[in-house]
């Protein structure tokens, strides 16, 4: 049992870091959850502090990724249609990779830009509306990809720390 909570485990932490970039998996929960299985073995002792202190931290990450880019949108003199735009850019860059790795940033800051001009009829406001949406939008992803890939390095030293008792077959 104690492997295909590993294997889950990890599964999650992979699912969290690309959860990390895409805007319907919530990452950081998503990796928090792949330590709590791998703190549900037996072979790892139970530390409630760390499952605590993570989930707080995945909690908080989750809620400033909505707020962040309202905020920055905001700032900027932007609205609602900036984010949107900014998510719809985002699934752009994802099914349809035009610009390669590129188009992850290119895609959703056209987006930001399109969803205020349709909002706006000022280009100048409009442009740095989504400005302040892109801005906001990269802050919170990498936040979210700090955070999972901390968890999942986190999670890779606890096996290697407790292997021996985790790939015991007896």
């Amino acid at each position: 049992m104690d492997i295909v909570l590993l294997i889950l485990g990890f599964l999650l932490m992979l699912v969290g870091i690309l959860g990390s970039f895409l805007p319907v998996l919530p990452g950081p929960p998503l990796s928090w959850v792949g330590l709590l299985l791998l703190y549900l073995t037996k072979a790892v002792p139970d530390n409630w502090w760390v499952l605590v202190i993570t989930f707080v931290i995945a909690i908080t990450i989750t809620v400033l990724d909505y707020v962040i880019p309202a905020m920055g949108t905001k700032k900027f003199g932007g609205s609602k249609a900036g984010m949107w735009g900014t998510i719809v850019g985002l699934l752009v860059a994802i099914f349809f990779p035009v610009f390669g790795p590129f188009g992850i940033i290119i895609w959703p800051f056209i987006g930001a830009l399109v969803g205020e001009l349709l909002n706006k009829a000022n280009k100048k406001t409009a442009l740095k509306a989504a400005f302040g949406s892109f801005l906001g939008f990269l802050t919170g992803t990498f936040m979210k990809f700090v955070v999972t890939l901390l968890y999942a390095i986190f999670y890779i030293y606890i096996s290697i720390k407790y292997a021996g008792d985790l790939f015991t077959f007896s």
